[in-house]
């Protein structure tokens, strides 16, 4: 029997986004095979450093490991990414140290969850929030170069959230960062697809090393 864990933030933890639909997790329990077991480990507001507690829970005979996270440590950097510059060579350096910072906790988030299994799927930051502010959207391609980066290393399988989530309906009205019952239900068949091996190949890229 397989066995998938859902383990990251509210992009799988989206109940409270959704109270008159369906969260990820529903969406998915509805749409494989009934021989396929889901737990939801991942916990709105959790950031990356946090999964390392999310495993402490994992089932036994857990198979497949799915991870979305980044986003919350992104907005935890707001602060720092708004505050004033005195040229554009410190901005850059600024964003270089919160870079590595976010590197290295998703690497040893990572390498964790890997080491646990090799069946393991991340997914990126999506950045098709509805009224994103410019500054935003570049800061999240930051953060997205590092999990693919990551993932690419630890030849996992990743799943672009930024290609998957691209309409307005597809964030909650209740919270626009977060997965309405469509965006949700888009996030679900991808997850769903992958773990059948049903991927039509247009929608699949390989990247050599």
């Amino acid at each position: 029997m397989a066995h998938v864990v859902l383990l990251g933030d509210s992009i799988f933890d989206n109940s409270a986004y959704v109270p008159d639909g369906h969260a990820v997790i529903e969406h998915l329990r509805a749409i494989l095979p009934e021989e396929w077991s889901v737990s939801l480990l991942a916990v709105d507001g959790h950031v990356t450093s946090d999964v390392k507690t999310q495993l402490e829970k994992v089932p036994n005979d857990a198979t497949h490991f799915i991870v979305s996270c980044g986003g919350n440590d992104a907005l935890n950097y707001l602060p720092t990414l708004t505050e004033q510059t005195q040229s554009v060579a410190e901005a850059l350096d600024r964003f270089a140290r919160i870079r590595a910072d976010f590197r290295d906790k998703y690497r040893s988030m990572l390498e964790q969850v890997v080491a646990i299994s090799q069946d393991v799927t991340v997914c990126t930051i999506y950045d098709c929030v509805p009224d994103l502010e410019p500054m935003a959207h570049a800061a999240l391609s930051m953060f997205n170069e590092v999990i693919l980066r990551e993932a690419i290393s630890a030849k996992v399988a990743v799943i672009d959230l930024r290609l998957v989530c691209t309409e307005r309906s597809d964030y909650s009205k209740v919270s626009p960062i977060e997965p309405s019952h469509s965006g949700g239900e888009k996030i679900a068949n991808i997850i769903c697809s992958l773990l059948l091996g049903d991927v039509s190949p247009d929608r699949v890229v390989a990247v050599y090393t």
